[in-house]
């Protein structure tokens, strides 16, 4: 875990100090708020840019790597938090199932966005979209996964996880069509 949040931080410094040369704004909301008006959740891009500092001095580019870093945080948090739903359903072993498959997706979602900042680092904004592109699509695994077995119902606190990390994985793509444009 330490060495994917380092190499996290490793692509967004990179990114920071080697700006791509299209539109760097510092210190300026302008960038954020032409780039979040292309995509599907404007209000939820603003405000996940505009609480993170980084954002004001990021590149598009930039911008694309700190909402990813949002999809890493929820990925990784809702791996985590079906990891202890787990712990505490010892005697079910069906939900046991259902809650480790669901862990895995979100884990698989958390790789597929490590991916995707490694061709965000390179350049291949295209590799980069295939990536983020399935990472929105790892937690609807998981919502099969409780449909598939009669009498479970998902759970609203995991419809909530996942429209969220589909919504931030939605912003991601919009942010990577504009690299892709260029």
């Amino acid at each position: 875990m330490g060495s994917s949040l380092g190499h996290l931080l490793l692509v967004f410094l990179l990114s920071l100090f080697f700006p791509c040369h299209h539109q760097l704004v510092t210190g300026d909301t302008d960038l954020i708020q032409k780039t979040c008006k292309n995509t599907n959740y404007y209000k939820l891009c603003i405000s996940s840019l505009k609480s993170n500092s980084s954002s004001l001095k990021a590149d598009t580019r930039g911008l694309a790597v700190i909402m990813i870093g949002v999809g890493l945080v929820n990925a990784t948090g809702t791996s985590t938090y079906l990891s202890s739903q787990l712990l505490s359903n010892t005697n079910d072993t069906l939900m046991k199932k259902v809650l480790k498959e669901c862990a895995d997706k979100y884990l698989y979602a958390n790789d597929a966005l490590q991916a995707s900042l490694q061709e965000l680092a390179t350049t291949s904004y295209d590799y980069a979209f295939v990536h983020v592109t399935a990472a929105k699509d790892y937690p609807n695994g998981c919502h099969n996964a409780y449909k598939r077995f009669r009498g479970l119902m998902y759970p609203s606190e995991m419809a909530r996880r996942e429209d969220y990390l589909v919504h931030i994985c939605e912003i991601t793509l919009g942010i990577i069509n504009l690299l892709l444009d260029w």
